[in-house]
């Protein structure tokens, strides 16, 4: 495990686990949130992006946090674990407002300097409508490379039985 992808629906926790894998795995960690918005929630151009992507993906080691599905695929190519937290709806919506809650007006560990914490009502309903309008083509993405490892976590007994795997592979 050297190249690491984490994925699932906003607020399921993938960038608090990454920072964690990061620590124990002495693995460096991007955000692709940090790759993608400029200070004062500015999308990067699609050119810039993709090159900062594949800067970071022909890297030795990495773990890379986020979903951009466009770019899952180029993504896919580079990773030798996938890791995808396939929680209910209702769980990471409730993770976002409790972040935005706790977090407003502060910028978030995971985003660039410039970005602060909001409620943003077409953010909420883009968590509300992830399992309905991206899961199938994310299993479809991951079912397409034979040579990644993915690890599916569904709920809190699946995460700490793949938390203990990982992190005694490593010998941690």
């Amino acid at each position: 495990m050297q190249k690491i992808l984490i994925i699932g629906s906003p607020g399921s926790g993938k960038s608090t686990f990454g920072r964690r894998l990061s620590k124990k795995l002495n693995i460096p960690l991007v955000h692709l949130d940090s790759l993608f918005w400029k200070a004062g929630w500015v999308e990067s151009e699609r050119e810039e992006f993709d090159t900062l992507l594949l800067s970071e993906l022909k890297k030795d080691k990495w773990i890379i946090d986020g979903n951009y599905s466009r770019t899952m695929e180029m993504r896919l190519k580079y990773a030798d674990t996938v890791i995808f937290f396939d929680y209910n709806r209702f769980l990471c919506l409730w993770r976002v407002i409790k972040r935005v809650v706790t977090n407003y007006g502060k910028v978030r560990f995971d985003m660039p300097k410039g970005c602060p914490e909001r409620f943003d009502w077409e953010f909420l309903k883009y968590v509300y409508k992830f399992n309905d309008k991206q899961r199938a083509d994310i299993y479809k993405k991951l079912s397409t490379n034979p040579h990644t490892r993915v690890i599916i976590i569904k709920n809190r007994k699946d995460f700490r039985r793949m938390e203990k795997e990982i992190y005694e592979k490593s010998g941690l």
